[in-house]
């Protein structure tokens, strides 16, 4: 299950005071109309499901032992905290047979119950997002109980082992990650509209996620309707799973810089020596580039610092998208940037320095009744004219972008030679 949260890239106008009370008031006004639309939609869906719902002791008995073992995976996991931003958990392996064996309106209950142990035990967050997050995690999952039932009357016969009824399991699974899935990425994108939809929906790993996600849900759901017993030997391997994930999710986030996404200065050195291993044992050529946002305490005295960090993302996700996927692209500090081109000489190493340079130049980032603009420095240093190691490599490109910034900024700077005693005096 994937749970968002949203950056706020310029405050409503005439609500900036209140935005610090009420946090979704300094959002977009078209994520603010999408937020109520989802909520209000949610919240009909409650008043109209549960007032045709016919509640049975045996169905608030299943109810009740699949949140037990969502609040277990909660508490087992609740030491391991929970990475900020968009993140993932595997709960839908016990909202999944709620949809499937219980009437709609128990998926619509569901989410809310676990979202408010989310937010009590392991971490609180601001709490538009955990409502939002309720609202369509119960979408998703009403929309697919309510096309199960259709196609298989009785839930019951889910767990005799006929293929039809596992289809459309399967199949309302899949429907349920999908609509989960736009749903939160509607609201990511409508958050920021500079992002790509590939960076909000679907990658490689989120994917895979969402199959295993799925599997989970249809395996717990099958064993919930032989015997509710069977829900303990299911809630070791899922709790074990999440424990898995989640960690890894916490490691990855330990490697990245917070604000930009980039990686962080330490991890970005422990990739770059590696790549440099690498290219001095196989005799490739390689390129260090030292990325500085030119007169950037400008940007803050000006505009302020939530302009400001508006700023480095702009220029950090054009960096991204300007780069080979496998070259290594850093925040080393401040207004700083780092890349490490493997296998580009001095012709391709200038030219990506200077493709950086023009992208970022005609780069606009909104703020108040403005739009921010900035230029960078860049200095470049290759391996084996420059230096052989990542700190020899790292003071060539510094000196050579201090080089750019005394020639006027807004250009590329590559040394001639590699720098000597004198220079860095």
């Amino acid at each position: 299950m994937a749970a968002t949260s949203h950056t706020s890239i310029k405050p409503r106008d005439g609500v900036s005071t209140l935005a610090g009370r009420w946090p979704l008031l300094g959002q977009r006004r078209a994520l603010v109309a999408y937020f109520v639309g989802i909520v209000t939609l949610d919240l009909v869906a409650i008043g109209v499901f549960g007032a045709t719902a016919d509640f049975r002791w045996a169905d608030l008995l299943t109810f009740t032992a699949l949140m037990a073992c969502g609040a277990v995976c909660i508490e087992a996991t609740r030491r391991l905290g929970m990475p900020a931003g968009i993140s993932r958990d595997l709960l839908s392996a016990w909202w999944l047979p709620v949809a499937l064996l219980l009437p709609p309106v128990y998926s619509l209950f569901a989410p809310i119950l676990l979202q408010v142990l989310l937010q009590w035990r392991v971490r609180a967050t601001v709490l538009y997002r955990r409502v939002f997050s309720s609202a369509a995690i119960g979408l998703a999952g009403c929309t697919a109980s309510v096309v199960f039932h259709v196609l298989v009357p009785d839930p019951t016969v889910l767990s005799g082992g006929r293929g039809l009824p596992i289809v459309y399991a399967v199949g309302c699974a899949a429907l349920f990650a999908v609509l989960n899935t736009g749903l939160i990425a509607t609201a990511a994108h409508t958050a920021d509209p500079d992002t790509r939809w590939r960076e909000v929906l679907w990658d490689r790993e989120s994917f895979l996620l969402d199959v295993v996600e799925l599997c989970l849900g249809v395996v717990v759901a099958i064993a919930c309707g032989l015997n509710l017993a069977l829900l303990v030997l299911a809630l070791p391997p899922v709790v074990l799973l999440q424990r898995s994930l989640l960690h890894a999710q916490l490691q990855a986030a330990a490697r990245t810089d917070p604000k930009t996404g980039l990686l962080n200065a330490a991890a970005w050195q422990r990739e770059a020596d590696t790549e440099i291993v690498r290219a001095r044992r196989t005799g490739e050529t390689l390129a260090l580039l030292i990325v500085d946002i030119d007169h950037f305490k400008r940007v803050n005295d000006s505009h302020g610092h939530l302009a400001g960090d508006q700023v480095l993302i702009g220029v950090a996700t054009t960096l991204r998208s300007q780069l080979r996927d496998y070259d290594v692209v850093g925040r080393f500090g401040g207004e700083e940037f780092v890349v490490l081109l493997p296998r580009a000489d001095i012709v391709e190493a200038r030219r990506v320095a200077e493709r950086l340079r023009r992208r970022i130049g005609r780069m606009a980032v909104p703020a108040d009744d403005a739009m921010i603009t900035v230029t960078i420095s860049i200095g470049v240093a290759l391996m084996s004219v420059h230096g052989d190691d990542l700190i020899e490599l790292l003071a060539a490109a510094d000196l050579a972008l201090y080089r750019a910034k005394e020639l006027g900024r807004d250009r590329v700077y590559i040394p001639t030679a590699p720098p000597t005693s004198s220079d860095t005096k």
